[in-house]
C-alpha cells in the first residue's frame, strides 16, 4: 500500500464514523486545496471523490499531468463534465454506485448559492456543506508528517541549507548587492538544485524596510545587507513541500538598541527550542516567548510559528491566542519564528524548520543570525 492510499484510508475511516458515503475534494483556480494532492500526487487543478466503500475517483483538467503524477483507482478528465463541478459529482454517484438518500459531503469552502445548485441538482442525497467537514479532517490528518514527507522535508532542507551558505558567501563577496539580486538568486539556485520554485514570494529587506513583519514590496531594487539589519525571509519548494526560514544579515556596529533587539531575538528562539517535546501546548510555547519579550518591554507582533507542508501556512499553529488548542506530537513540522521590529531601528528575525519525531526535536534547516 503506497502513502497516496494509506493517508485516504485515514479519511475513509473518518467518513465511516461521520456517515458520509461520498466526499469531493476540489482544487481550482477560486479554490484551492492542497489535500487533493497529499490524497492523490495531482499537483492541482482536479476534483477527487472518496467513496466509504474506498473506492476513489480523480477528475483532472490536465488528464496527462494525472497519468504521469496522480494515483487513484478511476481517472476521469473533467472534459467529459464540461468541466463543470456539478455534472462530475452526478456522475461520481452512479460511478461509485452512492445510495439514494445518504450523505454526500462537499467542501466547506462552497459559496451559498452554489451549494444550493448542488442540492437542487442531487435532490436525493443529503449534501452536507459545514466547517468542520472532511476537508478539516484532511488538514488535521497533514499535521503529523508520515515517513516519506518527512523524506521530503529533509531534503527540501538540504537544498535550502546549501543555498543559505551560497548565500552568506555571495553577499560576503559582494557579488549580491541590491534585494533584487538576492531574490533571483534564490529562485534561480533553488531551481537549479531540483526545487519546483519557491514556496512563496521571497521577503528581501534592507536595513531602511526590515521594520516591517512582511515588507512590502517583498524585494526592490535597494540595498540589501547595508548598513544595519536586513531581514531574508525564503522557502523552496520540493516535490510540492516548502520550507520557510528567516536569516537577518548585520553590517556595521550597531546601537545598544540593536543589539538588545538581537540577543533576545536569539534568547526566544533558544527558549523556545527548549521548551518542544510530545505533548507540550503551543500555546504554553509562545506565551513563555512574549513574556519574556515583555521583562524587557518589548513585544512581538506576530505568531511565534506555524505548521508548514503543501502549504506555507498549515497546522499546527503556535501562538498565544486562547483559542489555540493545538499539542504538539511526533511528526510535525512547524516553524520558530520570534523577530522584533522598529520603524527607525530595523528590524530582526530568525526562523527554522523543526521537526518534532518519537527520538526528540530537530531543527532541519540551518538559519541564523549573520553578522558580516
Amino acid at each position: 500500500m503506497n502513502a497516496f492510499e494509506v493517508r485516504r484510508n485515514r479519511l475513509y475511516d473518518w467518513m465511516a464514523m461521520e456517515g458520509v458515503a461520498l466526499a469531493m475534494f476540489e482544487d481550482c483556480e477560486s479554490r484551492r486545496d492542497p489535500s487533493l494532492r497529499w490524497l492523490t500526487g495531482q499537483p492541482g487543478d482536479a476534483l477527487l471523490f472518496l467513496s466509504l466503500d474506498r473506492q476513489s475517483l480523480l477528475v483532472p483538467w490536465d488528464i496527462n499531468m494525472a497519468v504521469l503524477y496522480a494515483q487513484a483507482e478511476m481517472v476521469v478528465p473533467y472534459a467529459e463534465f464540461e468541466r463543470r463541478p456539478i455534472n462530475a459529482l452526478r456522475a461520481a454517484v452512479e460511478f461509485l454506485k452512492t445510495p439514494f438518500g445518504s450523505k454526500v459531503e462537499i467542501p466547506a469552502v462552497t459559496p451559498y448559492p452554489v451549494f444550493l445548485q448542488y442540492v437542487e441538482a442531487l435532490s436525493d442525497f443529503d449534501i452536507l456543506c459545514r466547517n468542520s467537514g472532511i476537508q478539516e479532517a484532511a488538514q488535521q490528518l497533514r499535521a503529523i508528517k508520515d515517513e516519506e514527507e518527512i523524506r521530503i522535508y529533509r531534503k527540501a532542507a538540504d537544498i535550502t541549507n546549501n543555498i543559505i551558505t551560497l548565500l552568506e558567501n555571495n553577499i560576503r563577496s559582494g557579488s549580491l548587492k541590491t534585494e533584487t539580486d538576492v531574490a533571483l538568486f534564490i529562485e534561480n539556485e533553488g531551481r537549479r538544485q531540483g526545487c519546483d520554485g519557491t514556496g512563496f514570494e521571497t521577503l528581501a529587506a534592507g536595513p531602511a524596510r526590515s521594520f516591517g513583519i512582511h515588507a512590502f514590496p517583498p524585494y526592490t531594487g535597494g540595498p540589501f545587507a547595508a548598513p544595519g539589519m536586513s531581514i531574508l525571509d525564503f522557502g523552496l519548494k520540493y516535490l510540492g513541500y516548502t520550507t520557510d526560514v528567516t536569516l537577518t544579515f548585520v553590517r556595521g556596529a550597531l546601537s545598544n538598541q540593536q543589539e538588545k533587539m538581537l540577543t533576545l531575538t536569539e534568547r526566544a528562539y533558544k527558549l523556545a527550542f527548549s521548551m518542544i517535546q510530545d505533548g507540550v501546548s503551543a500555546r504554553k510555547v509562545a506565551v513563555s516567548v512574549d513574556a519574556l519579550f515583555e521583562k524587557s518591554k518589548k513585544a512581538m507582533p506576530h505568531g511565534l510559528g506555524h505548521g508548514i507542508g503543501l502549504e506555507a501556512h498549515e497546522a499546527p499553529a503556535l501562538q498565544s491566542r486562547s483559542d489555540n488548542t493545538w499539542q504538539l506530537k511526533p511528526g510535525m513540522i512547524f516553524t520558530l519564528e520570534p523577530g522584533l521590529y522598529d520603524p527607525v531601528m530595523g528590524g530582526c528575525r530568525l526562523e527554522n524548520d523543526i521537526l518534532l519525531s518519537d527520538t526528540g526535536v530537530e531543527a532541519l534547516t540551518k538559519a541564523r543570525i549573520i553578522r558580516l
